[in-house]
């Protein structure tokens, strides 16, 4: 209990550092309690406010959460169904936005006590707080950089002004989900069905969590070179790059060979504009394997000399990872680019076309990724080539 406390009170000074934490070590059922702690203290000590005190974590659980998760599809989040993504991401993005909403609502309480007139004030302050923190939430949760992450949290309010509209309704569900009758019947006939559901549910945190302490378990070896490696992943998909990069510099460091952790802290080092250094770890890849994921470290090169305005070293390198993987749509919108800074307008244009037919020919678990690169190349094709869809 007193270790869910503390990563509350870490929300405070490091938003992003305690969404990380909880995802590693949060309780579901803590937070979803301290929601409810909190809004019954609201609803029973400050005039005015006259919400049940489940409200919230019913609006959370069953309207807020979900539509962040659909949000995020759209946006453009990893590959996967709605349903997919629900049993992966609810809980930890439930967790998250539960917590959230405490540590934005919590002052309040002592606002009201001792400052009342400021209260109304204080209520909007805190529910912009709540988007602060969601954005480190989510851009935690899904891994997304921070644009994506300020678009789902700046829309995040569709589903709840959609709550609000139907506030009626929802109020009568409520009150009818807290009859002793009801309760009654779902807990003796429904709850192996219920349970399981939930379960289903809650399993994402779970297996997450579990996955990350058998990680730390592996790093406690000093020559486990992998368990460094994929705690790198974890922190780089969390966008916690500094320890992403001590964890590969960590698995260099065991073992010399590891390829990819010199791949990751190239592309890291690519993402941050050290330029010389990304191309010192591409170059060691280049040098131990060429056939590296397939030759992407070809595609990575190629970014990385267009990124410099080297056109030319660069579109080398994308001709031969074309010769590998030709309807890759990120590499092909990079040849396009290439083209371009070369003033070879045209032949950008029909390539840039190419990387729209990738994208639109690439599998299902693909689409959204290859998406991003169909958007930047039609963008492109319309500069260069007014009139164009």
């Amino acid at each position: 209990m007193l270790d869910n406390i503390k990563l509350i009170l870490r929300v405070y000074p490091e938003p992003g550092a305690a969404m990380s934490d909880i995802l590693d070590r949060g309780s579901l059922l803590f937070a979803s309690l301290a929601v409810v702690v909190v809004s019954f203290a609201l609803g029973h000590f400050v005039p005015g406010i006259t919400f049940p005190f489940y409200g919230p974590l019913f609006i959370l659980a069953a309207i807020y959460t979900p539509g962040i998760l659909l949000l995020g599809g759209w946006v453009g989040r990893a590959a996967g169904s709605f349903r997919s993504g629900l049993q992966r991401d609810f809980a930890p993005l439930l967790t998250c936005a539960a917590v959230a909403w405490t540590a934005a609502n919590f002052p309040l309480l002592a606002i009201a006590w001792f400052l009342p007139q400021l209260f109304p004030a204080a209520t909007g302050l805190a529910y912009l707080y709540f988007a602060v923190l969601m954005f480190f939430g989510v851009r935690t949760v899904f891994g997304t950089g921070n644009g994506p992450a300020l678009v789902i949290v700046g829309l995040s309010w569709i589903p709840l002004v959609a709550a609000y509209l139907l506030r009626g309704p929802l109020q009568y569900l409520l009150g009818f989900l807290a009859s002793p009758f009801l309760l009654f019947f779902i807990f003796f006939y429904l709850r192996s069905e219920l349970g399981g559901a939930a379960s289903n549910l809650s399993a994402g945190l779970r297996r997450s969590q579990s996955f990350r302490r058998n990680l730390e378990a592996a790093a406690i070896n000093p020559h486990d070179a992998e368990a460094q490696y994929q705690l790198g992943l974890i922190y780089r998909q969390r966008r916690q790059f500094t320890e992403a990069i001590r964890r590969f510099q960590s698995a260099i460091a065991i073992d010399p060979s590891e390829t990819d952790a010199h791949f990751q802290l190239g592309r890291i080092a690519r993402d941050q504009g050290r330029l010389n250094d990304a191309l010192a770890h591409f170059q060691t890849v280049v040098n131990q394997n060429e056939q590296h994921s397939q030759g992407e470290i070809l595609r990575e090169l190629g970014a990385l000399y267009v990124s410099a305005h080297q056109y030319q070293y660069g579109l080398n390198e994308l001709l031969k990872y074309e010769e590998r993987r030709p309807y890759d749509a990120e590499g092909l919108f990079l040849h396009g680019q290439a083209l371009e800074g070369l003033g070879k307008a045209d032949e950008a244009l029909g390539v840039y076309g190419r990387a729209v037919e990738a994208a639109s020919l690439a599998p299902a678990y693909l689409r959204r990724a290859s998406g991003k690169w169909s958007r930047l190349a039609r963008k492109q094709m319309r500069r260069l080539g007014p009139g164009l869809p």
